[in-house]
């Protein structure tokens, strides 16, 4: 169960890009990947979901469904897949790795093997065209359409909209799910919805610091706070209090339409726009790459993955797929045991919420003495996951809470005299 994660040999990403004529940019804080340079189908990216594995999966805006090892991009179409449509929105991983791509030809799951799809012909999916997804800790799918908010658990489905449910607006465009397992849904027209299973809170202009509710984005930084991306009205930051917006005429924000938001370990704030570039908010300044000041190749930019040797993994709507890491970009997946890392390390468990593993990765840089616990709410240790002498180098541990019940835990790395702690959500 617990592992070195390695292969047989590591490499930068930054090395390929020296060694190669084909890969674009000769800065290594920049990698980009397109169909002028790799086999990529498609340079119009909408979304990228990683496996756990290292491998990035890609939903193309034309040209299905790519899956990018580090290496190499394998291409899944209609002509050799199951794919309903070369149109794919987005993609959703679950914890067991089965992969769930929303298509403009419905919903469809992938096991590495065989190819199901679910459509308006076959399921309870009120249309085809699946315009956002997440997954659940219980496995649960939620899809957004324009016909309502769509649950489906494995058998049965649920569709919600404002004949049947608190959901204000059918035209649904972003899922997200906290740490309590509440979705927060972002609606084309009718604010941002909150829906803990039982009952709705809505958002919108009316009732809240919303500046308009056409929401492309919402994403929830580590202090659960929400923020969302509004069409042509800026960022939104809620603290479940208070609402700040900013603006191209009251930040450093470059274009006012924001489709995409993640965070760094370091609480960072990454925007993506659609024209304007990315820019980097660290609550104090900002930071912008737009295609005249660096390497990014395009300025539409759909979506972003930050892996844990924080690389940023950019989907860009026409300029491919772009790897961003001042200092030189790294792979994830490729590490050596021969390759000792430079920084103590300890990452956010995969998945979050979970139910009932999950995996915990870190570094250590020396050897020695190592311990691995988890503690509930109230301090007491509840389970000891390693205790033992352990080389330097970076592990993966999977972690299987069958024995717990639902909560809140906290996981603590130690090594030496470095220690870091982490929180965790159980939910059963």
């Amino acid at each position: 169960m617990f592992q070195t994660i390695y292969k047989s040999a590591f490499f930068l990403i930054a090395v390929i890009l020296l060694n190669s004529s084909d890969i674009h940019s000769q800065n290594p804080d920049w990698i980009v990947f397109d169909s002028s340079n790799s086999n990529l189908l498609d340079d119009r990216i909408l979304q990228i979901a990683d496996e756990g594995n290292g491998n990035k999966w890609l939903a193309m805006a034309f040209a299905g469904v790519s899956v990018f090892d580090g290496v190499n991009f394998t291409n899944y179409t209609t002509a050799n897949s199951g794919l309903p449509s070369n149109a794919v929105y987005n993609v959703a991983i679950e914890s067991n790795g089965v992969k769930w791509f929303g298509t403009l030809g419905g919903l469809v799951s992938f096991d590495n093997s065989t190819w199901t799809v679910y459509s308006t012909l076959n399921s309870g999916l009120p249309e085809n065209s699946v315009l956002a997804l997440a997954v659940d800790a219980n496995g649960n799918k939620w899809a957004g359409t324009d016909s309502g908010l769509v649950k489906f658990d494995g058998v049965n489905w649920t569709v919600y909209n404002t004949s049947n449910s608190g959901l204000p607006h059918n035209s649904v465009f972003a899922i997200t799910i906290d740490a309590n397992g509440d979705k927060w849904i972002g609606t084309f027209g009718g604010g941002i919805a909150k829906f803990d299973d039982v009952n709705w809170t809505v958002y919108n202009t009316s009732n809240s610091g919303l500046p308009n509710n056409f929401i492309w984005s919402i994403a929830i930084d580590s202090n659960e706070d929400i923020w969302s991306g509004n069409t042509n009205s800026g960022l939104v930051h809620f603290n479940g209090t208070d609402w700040t917006i900013y603006n191209t005429s009251n930040s450093g924000l470059p274009q006012n339409q924001v489709r995409a938001i993640n965070f760094d370990d370091n609480g960072n704030k990454w925007i993506g726009t659609n024209g304007g570039g990315v820019a980097m908010f660290d609550d104090n300044n900002w930071t912008v790459f737009r295609t005249f000041n660096s390497d990014l190749p395009n300025d539409y930019i759909r979506d972003f993955y930050i892996d844990w040797n924080d690389n940023k993994w950019i989907a860009t709507h026409g300029g491919g797929l772009v790897v961003y890491r001042a200092g030189g970009a790294t792979s994830v997946e490729e590490i050596s045991d021969n390759v000792l890392p430079e920084q103590f390390y300890l990452a956010q468990n995969y998945p979050n919420p979970f139910n009932p593993s999950t995996k915990i990765q870190f570094r250590i840089v020396g050897s020695g003495f190592v311990s691995l616990k988890v503690f509930d709410v109230l301090g007491n240790e509840v389970a000891t996951l390693i205790s033992e002498e352990k080389p330097a180098g970076a592990y993966q541990f999977n972690f299987d809470a069958s024995n717990l019940s639902s909560g809140v835990y906290f996981y603590k790395l130690t090594s030496g005299n470095l220690s870091e702690t982490r929180k965790m959500i159980l939910l059963r």
